[in-house]
């Protein structure tokens, strides 16, 4: 269990809680002795590169969380280096919540799902916005995707912790249905052209 995500996580309330469930000595240990996690590792980085979609928490002024889910094609999370991700941010439905709260509070939450291989991951940092064309601009840009880039949003990354798939619904894609169905398509469609041809060699005898 990663020790910064205990860091962060297990605050004196959630403690409290443990103690008074009986697991807060279980997870002492774990965190004493667990890796750090605070760095990307390659396997979560190709792990965020084949995503199409995450989940992007804030905190508003008031206290509340503000969850907003952020979709594209793989890849548009992009690994800066191994403490910053980062991702192109087009025009929306112009509330602007997610960029009001970055304002007031840079803490900021990364939800990663993968609902194919049952695998999630959760990323705790800080999070901040560059309005406008920048020195991001080029490297956040999506490739074959026209939209303006309003602004770039960095994730500096502070704790990362992975989930048991214990769960977990499997889920596809359009896509990744697409291409499961395509050898079938091909099929059907090689059976109709041999059924067409035997209609037509009975019709001509």
């Amino acid at each position: 269990m990663s020790r910064k995500f205990g860091e962060i996580a297990f605050t004196p309330e959630v403690k409290a809680a443990q103690a008074e469930r009986g697991s807060r000595q279980t997870y002492e240990k774990y965190i004493a002795n667990g890796p750090a996690n605070d760095a990307i590792a390659p396997k979560v980085a190709d792990f965020i590169a084949q995503l199409d979609g995450f989940y992007f928490g804030t905190v508003s002024s008031n206290g509340y969380p503000y969850i907003q889910f952020r979709g594209g094609s793989p890849g548009f999370l992009k690994v800066l280096d191994e403490k910053t991700l980062g991702f192109a941010d087009f025009s929306g439905n112009v509330q602007y919540i997610t960029i009001g709260n970055l304002s007031g509070n840079d803490k900021a939450f990364l939800f990663l799902m993968d609902y194919r291989h049952r695998k999630r991951i959760k990323i705790w940092g800080r999070a901040e916005f560059i309005e406008g064309e920048s020195e991001w601009t080029e490297r956040l840009r999506v490739p074959g995707y026209p939209a303006v880039i309003e602004r770039s949003i960095l994730f500096h990354v502070e704790a990362i912790s992975e989930n048991c798939p214990q769960h977990i619904p499997i889920r596809y894609s359009e896509t990744e249905v697409e291409a499961m169905i395509a050898p079938l398509r091909d099929r059907i469609a090689e059976l109709e052209q041999e059924l067409e041809r035997k209609l037509e060699h009975e019709l001509e005898h």
